[in-house]
């Protein structure tokens, strides 16, 4: 979406697409019209995505698993793998397709021929297509599609933003394609490698849909790993008509109408391979042009002149078009200009108002700030004001008229949906006001509306009045308000609150679901023996224990030099001669940027002056600081480390005798070393323990929330 192609990987360039692929083997998957994929095997699509880009892997005898969310079901499936941007050959060795287990684990793989065989080779610039398996696919389940790739992989064509962890061999792993288990895949990336495409037949499919977008619609600032993209929430909505769709997502970052670069096409030169020959598409949804009127240099009438060509070029193959507004984008960057927003209510009241589409979806209306419509609202605004958050995605969905796509029928008409969109409530706390709204959107009337709320177990909530309403007319809602409270014990950190509701339309019982994701916050409490808290701050530390999961909140100028002011929560004697103190920073909130919370051991940490006084803490902003005492007098007059600061952190300390060495990881997996010291005055068995500061020197009086959990101590 922003343009730079420093996120593409390796060596790139754009390969044309042939037009026709005659003369190539049996196996290769030729261009052809939509309505002849349509018919041509009753094959649809249910998964896709754009590849675009190429690059040099260095590796040999590796298998990579790749996990797809689809969106419609099926008794049969194939994959469709594209080789486009590279004119090196690429052999597939042997290929698999199973529902997920789980992790990268499949259950009962099946395997994949191509042409009746079970390699393929596909040239530098063509495609492939599976044979069919017969495999029951659930809508909206995870499939796994594995390959294996002998030899020297000299390539990768890919989609480098695939929001999914996707799964490979080491390097010289060997083929584990047909591995029910997933043991064998060591490695992770994040990009979808040569699978272009899964379809299925036999469901009760009607077509496909093809979002053609950029890096909105490819999930930009979404949750990884989650399914949260714009598409994927459509495609929920869809899984619940009687006739249901495909949903094919065709996003790109950095993708424009009116040009396109090396290695990211235009969408005018990229629509025949990845919207007019989609496998049953009927559909497609044209969500572009905030890139060309923002850093593109395209004026408003040229975005428009390109949607026109959209248009024309799909209804010759006689696909529906539906196209989105352009969403505001002031604040991203220095991009935005009065005129350039001259040019976006140019375009959208163009989608509105042409004539030209055959609907439209307005996601502009559906995310901008009612205050200041050239802006996002903040409920829908990742933090960086051109990319929705989860919430804002599923916004984008919610104004796709079901109907106006001309794909699924008997969809329900109702939609339920919880605010606010990331509530918070404290353990202990009295509770927090949480609303659900039944909306009709349908033409009709519905009956009989009935909502409640799905909570973690121990939870509870009380509504405000009655959960149920006898009618709803057409563009009506009903909201109920419930005071939720988080079980006394409720783990902090993030739980999902569920909403469902049950409304008879047309004499059927129809449902619709919506959820959020709700934080749990910790309150001041005791904290346990055998725990103990020392602070050394001018601001009362207070202390919080929930288990295994610990909270400080701490003031203090700083943690290192001529200051050492932090609280902490520590165990006595703990932290033996030899061996490993170690835990997990959460989080941290509150202060300035130079804020820490990490890990401490010292002969007495409540008199660091005794000597042996270690720290490792994650910095809010600065990254990782292992300090140390080379002196004994209780100041840490030594550092190492630096970096960009993550969170959650893992953290760990390994002593041995007066020798330390500094440890961290972002998954608690694969460690870092941070640094090593010396600390003379290291004698016997030490305190150790977790510690905040807040390093408000700079920010007087300003507190420092710090969570942490997993702390231990191994001799």
């Amino acid at each position: 979406m922003t343009g730079r192609l420093e996120h593409l990987r390796g060596h790139r360039r754009f390969a044309v697409l042939a037009t026709a692929l005659a003369t190539t083997v049996a196996a290769l998957l030729p261009v052809v019209p939509a309505a002849a994929a349509t018919t041509q095997q009753g094959w649809t699509g249910t998964w896709a995505t754009a590849q675009h880009a190429a690059y040099d892997p260095g590796t040999s005898e590796v298998t990579v698993r790749i996990p797809v969310r689809v969106s419609a079901g099926g008794s049969s499936v194939r994959i469709r793998l594209t080789n486009d941007f590279t004119t090196e050959p690429v052999t597939i060795g042997h290929a698999t397709v199973g529902l997920r287990a789980g992790g990268s684990a499949v259950t009962k793989p099946q395997k994949l021929r191509f042409g009746g065989k079970s390699e393929v080779t596909i040239a530098g610039g063509e495609q492939a297509a599976s044979d069919q398996v017969r495999l029951t696919v659930p809508a909206r389940s995870d499939l796994v599609v594995s390959l294996y790739f002998p030899g020297r992989l000299t390539h990768i064509s890919q989609h480098w933003m695939g929001l999914q962890t996707v799964y490979w061999t080491p390097d010289g792993g060997g083929d584990h394609a047909s591995d029910a288990d997933g043991d064998a895949f060591t490695k992770t990336d994040s990009t979808f490698p040569f699978l272009t495409g899964v379809d299925v037949q036999g469901g009760n499919v009607a077509g496909a849909v093809v979002a053609l977008g950029d890096s909105i619609t490819d999930g930009a600032a979404s949750t990884s790993d989650a399914n949260r993209r714009w598409p994927d929430y459509l495609a929920g909505r869809l899984s619940a008509c009687s006739t249901t769709a495909g949903v094919l997502n065709e996003g790109i970052s950095g993708n424009r109408i009116t040009a396109g670069v090396d290695g990211n096409p235009s969408a005018l030169d990229r629509l025949e391979r990845d919207v007019l020959s989609q496998p049953g598409a009927r559909t497609v949804v044209v969500f572009e042009g905030v890139n060309d009127l923002s850093w593109g240099g395209a004026t408003g009438d040229q975005v428009i002149d390109g949607m026109k060509e959209i248009v024309r070029r799909a209804h010759e193959r006689g696909l529906r078009v539906i196209g989105a507004t352009v969403v505001p984008y002031r604040g991203w960057g220095d991009w935005w200009t009065e005129a350039k927003e001259a040019d976006r209510q140019k375009v959208n009241t163009f989608v509105r108002d042409g004539g030209v589409f055959d609907g439209y979806a307005d996601f502009d209306k559906a995310v901008r700030d009612p205050d200041d419509p050239t802006r996002y609202g903040a409920a829908f605004d990742s933090g960086d004001h051109l990319h929705p958050n989860d919430t804002g995605m599923k916004a984008f969905a919610d104004a796709v008229d079901l109907a106006g796509l001309r794909v699924a029928r008997d969809c329900p008409s109702a939609r339920v949906r919880l605010t606010p969109y990331r509530p918070t409530l404290q353990a202990g706390g009295e509770g927090t006001e949480i609303k659900s709204t039944v909306t009709n959107t349908g033409t009709k009337a519905v009956t009989e509306v009935s909502t409640r709320l799905d909570l973690p177990d121990g939870w509870s909530a009380e509504p405000a009045g009655s959960t149920r309403t006898r009618s709803l007319a057409p563009g009506d809602s009903a909201t109920v308000t419930w005071t939720v409270t988080p079980a006394a014990d409720a783990a902090w950190g993030t739980h999902q609150i569920g909403v469902r509701t049950s409304f008879v339309q047309d004499g059927r019982t129809r449902r619709d679901s919506d959820s959020v994701d709700a934080t749990v916050t910790p309150a001041p409490s005791e904290v346990r023996a055998p725990y103990l808290t020392t602070s050394t701050t001018t601001e009362k530390a207070q202390y919080a224990q929930n288990g295994d999961q610990f909270a400080i909140w701490a003031g203090g100028q700083d943690l290192s030099g001529w200051k050492d002011e932090k609280a902490a929560v520590y165990l006595a004697d703990a932290a033996p001669p030899s061996g490993t103190v170690s835990a997990r920073v959460v989080g941290q909130t509150g202060s300035g940027p130079s804020a820490k919370a990490g890990i401490a051991v010292a002969n007495d940490l409540t008199k660091p002056e005794a000597g042996g006084y270690a720290v490792l803490t994650m910095s809010a902003q600065f990254g990782l600081e292992f300090l140390t005492d080379s002196d004994g007098d209780g100041k840490l007059d030594t550092w190492a480390g630096g970096g960009s600061s993550y969170h959650p952190a893992w953290l760990k300390l390994v002593r041995d005798g007066t020798a330390y060495t500094a440890y961290a990881s972002s998954d608690g997996t694969a460690w870092q070393q941070v640094g090593t010291a010396t600390v003379p005055s290291a004698n016997g068995t030490g305190d150790a323990g977790l510690v905040a500061s807040a390093v408000n020197l700079n920010y007087p009086d300003q507190i420092t929330t710090a969570l942490f959990d997993s702390f231990s101590t191994h001799g």
